[in-house]
């Protein structure tokens, strides 16, 4: 590689000393708020040998990455040229945010671009006693917050919720640099990300209790519904803002006090909503942010999950980590909701329109490449339309579907999270071929952490890919005979999350419908997930709901009252 010139250039004079942005030019690392204190010019330039291209400018508060990727060996064709990320510089937080404060760690660690590897900030490596303060600091604000009516909740939580829509933009520039998903669903997430703050404010007015008619004339039996407490929120990199909102709305509506862990991939989503926290007039403790590695995830996690002051935990990701935090709030019998694992089937049938079922498959597999809670990764399809299932699907992927930087306008697919997500699926391709399936579309792993969309045929229930999630742009098509041959498939896992299938039926839509192993049903519909209706699975998905109105009764106890020695 050839050596080039890294230039920083502050057009204006910076007015947050104390912001902390950093930009990586290979090994060397510049701090903005160093850099600021030296100079009183509205220019500081620095030119450093033998780095990569690249700029970053700070312009009436907003902040500018541009990243120049000459010579990177990793990177596909389509990213040989310049990326931006262009948001205001307030919602670019890179510390820890405990007790209405941003707190610095003793180191940090990085975050990448997952579709060029490039380290877009550095953000507070938060510990062990980080997360011990912002535990104190919930606990704390608790009994303050939970005296609040649930009018004063409710107005806080609007305040929230139209700030996020007011900044939609900015947030989802965000999360298609950490993430990597195509700006289109990441502004899609943003908007699902602030209906549950919507919802929730609304539902906070509409939580009641009962008045029971007693036994005995002498006295009133009362059901009250209160607030558990402190809860730990730890969400996963895949839904970076609408996982943090789907938990922290219901939770702080009723009157609870949130610590959130972010997933290490993505803490800058999470950070941005801290910020907007603030804006909104959330008091400080109320909802708190412990951004970590993943070195210290494992202690971070345990902490937080074991600490008697945290009365409750939520949890989005694997059913292999779910069972490690069962374990762990065992020891104190925490309340506990999660959303664990799923291995969605797909069912086509003989009575199924087509062309829906293929648009429906479409938009279930492929959106955020694959990788969701919800997506279908085991395709099940009827003898009898077999054949014209598959070709017209082969020719939507080649017609819709394509792959590029998220921020590319023109981008369907972008990278996986990271290479070994990359990995998984290009084993699970290896592993189907090697017993006999065939590759009808794709197939191939491309640079870094991108994955051609790929199609098999021909494919086995003994297959890897029909054994574990994917969480990748992988459709395996297994053919079937009968009715009760693809529900035998399909509820054949110890997962039980969301399910599919395409039926003009309207007896075998119900039969089906209640047969189904799962938590989640979506007939002739391929995209499901919705504020109003709840989310959760069965078996080893999870444990409890979230979303809907039954989302808030995982942050409520409900309380016995009798009221004894009335004289009837």
């Amino acid at each position: 590689m050839s050596p080039s010139i890294t230039h920083y250039r502050l057009l204006n004079p910076i007015e947050f000393p104390a912001l902390h942005l950093c930009f990586k030019a290979t090994a060397l690392w510049i701090a903005l708020d160093s850099a600021c204190r030296q100079t009183n010019r509205g220019v500081v330039s620095l030119g450093l040998s033998g780095f990569n291209m690249g700029s970053l400018y700070l312009s009436r508060g907003r902040c500018i990455l541009r990243q120049v990727f000459s010579g990177l060996p990793t990177a596909p064709i389509m990213l040989q040229r310049p990326y931006s990320l262009d948001v205001s510089a307030q919602l670019l937080r890179t510390e820890g945010f405990i007790d209405g404060r941003w707190v610095s760690a003793a180191s940090t660690f990085p975050v990448l671009d997952p579709a060029t590897g490039e380290e877009i900030a550095k953000v507070s490596n938060c510990g062990t006693k980080e997360a011990q303060d912002a535990v104190n600091a919930a606990y704390k604000a608790f009994h303050l917050w939970k005296s609040h009516t649930a009018k004063e909740r409710s107005i806080l939580l609007r305040k929230w919720f139209d700030l996020v829509i007011q900044h939609r933009d900015d947030l989802a520039k965000l999360i298609t640099a950490e993430c990597g998903k195509p700006l289109k669903e990441s502004l899609g997430e943003i908007t699902y990300s602030a209906s549950f703050l919507e919802w929730f404010s609304e539902e906070a007015r509409r939580v009641y209790g009962d008045i029971v008619a007693p036994s005995a004339k002498d006295r009133k039996i009362l059901l009250l519904k209160q607030p558990v407490g402190v809860a730990s929120i730890i969400t996963p990199w895949n839904f970076p803002s609408a996982m943090i909102t789907r938990k922290v709305g219901a939770a702080l509506a009723v009157g609870c006090t949130v610590v959130v862990k972010p997933a290490e991939d993505t803490p800058l989503s999470a950070l941005a909503l801290a910020e907007l926290s603030v804006q909104a007039g959330i008091p400080p403790g109320v909802f708190n942010v412990v951004p970590c590695s993943r070195e210290k995830t494992p202690a971070v996690g345990e902490l937080l999950c074991t600490d008697p002051l945290v009365a409750k935990i939520s949890f989005t990701g694997s059913t292999a980590t779910g069972k490690i935090l069962l374990r762990h709030a065992a020891g104190t019998v925490k309340k506990v909701s999660m959303e664990l694992g799923g291995h969605a089937p797909f069912i086509v049938f003989d009575s199924a329109d087509v062309d829906k079922a293929v648009a429906g498959a479409m938009v279930s597999k492929f959106r955020n490449s694959g990788q969701t809670c919800v997506c279908s990764n085991r395709f099940l399809v009827q003898s009898g339309i077999h054949d014209a299932f598959m070709e017209k699907l082969a020719k939507a992927m080649d017609g819709e579907l394509k792959i590029g930087h998220g921020s590319e306008p023109t981008t369907t697919q972008g990278p996986l999270i990271n290479t070994r997500a990359a990995e998984k699926v290009e084993g699970q391709v290896a592993d189907a071929v090697a017993q006999g399936a065939v590759i009808v579309r794709g197939g191939k792993r491309l640079e870094g952490s991108f994955m051609q969309p790929t199609l098999l045929s021909n494919v086995t229930t003994d297959m890897l890919c029909m054994r574990e999630e994917t969480f990748g742009p992988l459709i395996p098509v297994v053919k079937f005979n009968t009715e009760q041959e693809a529900l035998a498939i399909a509820n054949a896992s110890p997962v039980g999350l969301a399910g599919y299938f395409y039926s003009r039926d309207i007896s075998q839509i119900w039969r089906v419908a209640e047969q189904m192993e799962v938590g989640m049903v979506g007939v002739n519909e391929g995209l499901i997930s919705a504020t109003e209706a709840s989310f959760g699975g069965i078996k080893q998905s999870g444990l409890g709901r979230e979303g809907s109105k039954y989302g808030i009764d995982e942050y409520l106890e409900v309380k016995y009252m009798c009221l004894g020695g009335l004289s009837p």
